[in-house]
């Protein structure tokens, strides 16, 4: 263990991988430790735990209908893992009298709530998937096109959300009126609807315990969204074998899970593997409890209020939500304590983290508990359950991603002057869901996923050092010069200067002699800059003097720090209108979809390089100005 770490054993914070060279002078891997012995299902592991630790809280959330005037101190609602067992077995039974099946799955609307949870449980018993949908799809799109594309593809036998008004215009435009509709609460106006209480009221049969005996590895556990990212997003498959072996990778990489149950407050959506297969699962598979927090990375008051009530033993979450959670920190000495107080690990994935943000963790660390807390990463992705790669608590570079962990093998193929990572393992799904094209595309002649993500080492030579993330393959482009423009490198640049007044930024010039970059703004935080209301109009904002010279400023430190044309910003454009989540340009996630906006955009690109005369949304660098 690194010296000065927390005391309480993590694992092998310097895992190592056995590597050997392929023909074409990329490499294979595979981890140093085998995978150990796991169950079949995720319901054998909460089988195991409700037998021993009965009346233990299993789930938590706030109270969202008691009296209390301010939501996030309203009473802790409990759910032990005796009741998870016993209402996810009514569950179960009322899924398998309905008929549900992989062709008929169970579709869940609505965010992180103990509802969702039991039906996960309760599908899980019956064999039946369950997929779990992001709500922004019901509540912030504008046609529901994706949303009724998704349930064209899934037909789904079962549709269930926690309320009814929030999600009834999305259930009337998306959801046929022969596929019933259960609700947490309240009615649909214009269809029937079954309330929750209905599907707990059924009566566990000797057909269900049939049932559950005929689940396996091999059946399919839920289907998860891709976040379309850098492509549609796809339909994944993921069984309860890969979900089982996914968590005993994790708890060799991390023992100390095996040891002490993880006490988690978490924010992450269900909806994605993240949240959804990676933490839920941690917590099933070791006897720990989750408290659903409500917040998000750009609305923290919430969990802020929770991480106030709740110590926790391990922390998640992406970068933006570490970076705000240490501001929020710094300021605040008793939030501090209590944050530290039991935490054993934090460990963040989603994006790269920037290394200011790693020193300013571990100084608070130092100043709450006198000692150094591991800041975790690796690298997965939904097709892999999502653990991989990992760091091992070696994070001295920003894209640092480690090595495979237990159970993975990996192979290391030249592609585009790059070199793609590819999985092989058992935590590997078999497919994306009636799209067998998708499957053919996907794997290679071995049987390696092709990630699409390209990795470079630590260091040169020293293959046990780790690897870096280089991006995506599929993202980088040619100048007209025939140079690769590594964008995720610039992209990178771009935000970590930028500070927090950049949402994103799309990175452009295929056969063209210069970089350009279409710029989205933080609409509250450049509101601010420019002294001026946050309900402003974006087109205003970005033409105040401070706003456009905060950019100009921006453009040129990219351009000062560049060597070439591949690595220099030479121009860009503030985009007046945001992305859009209807048009794939935005997932629900928050991430920009590069080609998406590209692809949509085509306007835009071309008046980045041919502006108009004094085109006011276009800055071009003093270098290229002067041309």
């Amino acid at each position: 263990m690194t010296q000065g770490f927390r005391a309480g054993k993590l694992g092998d914070l310097q895992p190592a991988a056995m590597w050997s060279r392929r023909p074409d002078g990329g490499w294979y891997a595979q981890a140093a430790e085998p995978l150990g012995e796991h169950p079949a299902t995720m319901t054998d592991w909460l089988q195991h735990w409700v037998q021993r630790i009965p009346n233990q809280v299993l789930l938590a959330q706030r109270d969202a209908f008691s009296n209390h005037v301010a939501s996030v101190a309203r009473p802790w609602r409990y759910l032990s893992y005796a009741q998870a067992w016993v209402q996810s077995q009514a569950i179960a039974q009322a899924i398998i009298e309905r008929g549900l099946s992989a062709e008929r799955p169970l579709m869940v609307l609505s965010g992180n709530d103990i509802e969702h949870f039991l039906l996960m449980l309760g599908a899980w018993k019956a064999g039946v998937p369950i997929v779990s949908v992001s709500p922004a799809y019901s509540l912030l799109s504008q046609d529901f096109s994706r949303l009724d594309n998704l349930v064209c593809s899934l037909t789904p036998g079962l549709v269930y959300a926690a309320e009814g008004m929030p999600f009834a215009a999305a259930i009337g435009a998306a959801v046929d009126a022969d596929v019933e509709v259960v609700l947490g609460r309240g009615t649909l106006l214009m269809r029937r609807s079954t309330p929750f209480q209905a599907l707990l009221d059924a009566q566990p049969s000797e057909f269900l315990e049939n049932r559950q005996a005929a689940v396996t590895a091999q059946t399919i556990a839920k289907f998860l969204l891709t976040s379309g990212s850098t492509q549609a997003p796809k339909v994944v498959i993921t069984t309860h074998g890969m979900l089982t072996s996914n968590q005993q990778c994790i708890r060799q990489c991390i023992t100390g899970l095996q040891t002490e149950p993880p006490i988690l407050v978490d924010w992450l959506p269900w909806s994605h593997c993240y949240g959804g297969s990676h933490n839920l699962g941690l917590v099933i598979a070791n006897g720990g409890t989750l408290y659903i927090d409500a917040g998000k990375p750009t609305q923290m008051e919430a969990t802020l209020q929770n991480l106030a009530d709740i110590s926790p033993t391990a922390y998640f979450n992406v970068p933006r939500g570490m970076q705000e959670l240490i501001t929020a920190l710094e300021r605040d000495n008793a939030l501090r304590q209590k944050f530290f107080a039991r935490l054993k690990f934090c460990f963040f994935a989603g994006a790269s983290m920037a290394a200011d943000i790693w020193q300013r963790f571990d100084a608070l660390a130092l100043a709450a508990c006198g000692e150094s807390i591991p800041l975790l990463t690796g690298l997965g992705m939904t097709e892999t359950s999502p653990f991989g790669l990992f760091s091992g608590g070696r994070n001295e570079h920003a894209t640092t991603v480690g090595l495979p962990a237990p159970g993975w093998q990996i192979a290391l193929v030249p592609t585009q002057e790059k070199l793609e990572l590819r999985y092989r393992g058992p935590s590997l799904t078999p497919g994306y869901w009636r799209t067998p094209q998708r499957r053919n595309e996907a794997f290679d002649e071995e049987g390696f996923f092709k990630s699409g993500d390209a990795v470079r080492w630590c260091a040169e030579g020293q293959p046990n050092a780790g690897l870096l993330f280089d991006g995506r393959i599929g993202e980088d482009f040619k100048l007209a010069s025939g140079t690769f423009v590594n964008v995720s490198r610039m992209r990178a640049q771009i935000m970590s200067l930028c500070g927090p007044y950049l949402l994103g930024a799309v990175l452009v010039g295929a056969g063209r002699n210069e970089v350009g970059a279409l710029l989205f703004a933080r609409h509250n935080e450049c509101a601010a800059l420019a002294d001026l209301p946050a309900n402003a109009p974006i087109e205003q904002i970005l033409q105040t003097s401070a706003v456009r010279q905060y950019f100009r400023e921006l453009l040129q430190n990219c351009w000062d720090r560049g060597s070439g044309s591949a690595t220099r910003l030479a121009r860009i454009r503030l985009m007046p209108r945001a992305p859009a989540l209807d048009l794939g340009e935005l997932t629900d996630k928050g991430t920009i979809c590069a080609n998406a906006v590209i692809r949509h955009r085509r306007d835009d690109v071309l008046a980045l390089y041919e502006p108009k005369l004094n085109d006011k949304w276009v800055l071009v660098a003093n270098a290229c100005r002067a041309k």
